[in-house]
């Protein structure tokens, strides 16, 4: 039996506009009359595993590095587009700003019911990439970075930068406390964050909104790091 190809990012791209161009065609039964958007995204999710490792070679997620797919250091969030978000673990405060660590591919559909066979569809409106450098949130990370790009050339120009940047951590509630917002204010000015495309909410857990992402992919302004697979 010949050996399955290992998974790459470019064959995870390919495999996953494939396999959400052949769910929208089948019937899942089990789906029907189900209003809980979890349980439908605990469904694609596992469909999909399923899908690739019959296909590929791959190192699936397990709990103790909380990410489906580790090999490509990527998530997979399966969400509905009536609201589309979904939660992730909150690891550092920073996340908001240099993004999760990780990228993320976010399956985006539409459930419908069919009564007279009582089955369910799921139309895959929309399969979202996300590069990691792209996962902090969009409103933070615009305004650090007009704030920083008016950085002056004295040192007192500097040093009121971060007074500002520090002012602006406190006004979003970046939880941190206050000495840990004034080394991140400080480090700001020398590591700028690249422009993020999520909405990020605080809670126990992350909330991460894709709303933003999704209108960004369509417009094609990040060219490879956030892109519409099925466009």
């Amino acid at each position: 039996m010949p050996s399955l190809p290992v998974l790459t990012l470019e064959l995870f791209h390919q495999a996953a506009t494939e396999f959400a161009d052949g769910l929208a065609a089948t019937p899942l039964p089990e789906l029907y009359a189900v209003t809980d958007d979890k349980a439908v995204g605990t469904k694609v999710e596992a469909l999909f595993k399923e899908y690739l490792i019959e296909r590929f070679e791959l190192e699936a997620g397990n709990a103790a590095n909380g990410l489906d797919f580790p090999s490509l250091n990527l998530d997979l969030k399966v969400t509905s587009l009536r609201q589309p978000q979904s939660s992730c673990p909150f690891r550092s405060a920073t996340q908001k700003i240099y993004g999760l660590g990780y990228n993320l591919l976010v399956v985006v559909y539409v459930k419908r019911d069919e009564p007279t066979k009582e089955v369910a569809y799921l139309d895959i409106q929309h399969v979202i990439y996300i590069d990691q450098a792209r996962t902090g949130d969009h409103t933070l990370t615009r305004l650090i970075r007009d704030l920083v790009m008016q950085l002056p050339q004295d040192p007192g120009g500097r040093e009121a930068v971060i007074e500002d940047l520090d002012a602006l951590l406190q006004d979003k509630n970046v939880p941190l406390d206050e000495a840990g917002r004034r080394r991140l204010a400080e480090q700001l000015i020398d590591d700028v964050p690249k422009q993020g495309v999520l909405t990020i909410s605080n809670a126990l857990q992350w909330r991460l909104q894709y709303g933003r992402a999704i209108g960004v992919a369509d417009a094609g302004n990040f060219a490879s790091e956030v892109l519409d697979l099925r466009a």
